[in-house]
């Protein structure tokens, strides 16, 4: 008889991430230590995925400093009443990550109940199978987790509603995404200056 496999919880796949989490300016830092070294995060180093992180790492100093939320967002942000810790499951490289992990540290940052922490993709790669995008392990991935009753209480990602119909779009238009969209949607985030992606968590951490 074959030995019965038991798959694990997501509880326990989401406990196991968090013993192994980045704060955000210790992922900031990592990233910008990467980017001196030439490295990316994950087991593969090309040369794509070493730029995309050099890339990433100035996006998010630029986001950082010109993200604002306006007093309404703040309000319902700090009204939160329960302990949430984010976690995102990310890496170095990813483009849709860049404007989105700023946006999240500012929530974090306005709620004393709220923690924002980060996980590698490859170094987890079973909870992020539990949290794939049409069958791809699309990142970055946001799990809402509810740290007293140890339950995911929302997800989100990859992208924003507007982003992602962006993709869309181009898919069915081309049959493929052709090189062009990752310009077209960093316009996009550029322009939206993150609010979209503000405005998408708030109403989820209100649930």
């Amino acid at each position: 008889m074959k030995p019965e496999i038991t798959e694990r919880t997501t509880q326990v796949l989401v406990e196991e991430a968090l013993a192994k989490v980045k704060s955000y300016n210790q992922y900031r830092e990592m990233v910008a230590q990467l980017t001196q070294e030439g490295k990316s995060t994950g087991p593969n180093q090309t040369e794509a995925l070493i730029n995309y992180t050099m890339l990433n790492d100035r996006r998010m100093k630029r986001f950082d400093k010109t993200i604002k939320v306006d007093l309404e967002t703040s309000q319902k942000v700090a009204s939160v009443n329960k302990n949430i810790t984010l976690l995102v499951v990310t890496e170095s490289w990813c483009g849709d990550a860049a404007p989105a992990i700023p946006v999240m540290n500012k929530i974090a940052e306005l709620n004393d109940q709220i923690e924002l922490k980060i996980a590698l993709r490859d170094e987890n790669i079973e909870l992020m199978n539990r949290f794939l995008t049409n069958g791809a392990m699309s990142i970055p991935k946001l799990i809402f987790w509810d740290d007293d009753k140890k339950e995911v209480i929302a997800v989100w990602g990859p992208r924003p509603k507007p982003a992602a119909q962006l993709v869309a779009d181009h898919k069915a238009r081309y049959g493929i995404l052709l090189p062009e969209i990752k310009e077209e949607i960093q316009h996009w985030y550029n322009k939206d200056k993150g609010q979209t992606i503000l405005k998408e968590l708030t109403v989820l951490l209100l649930k």
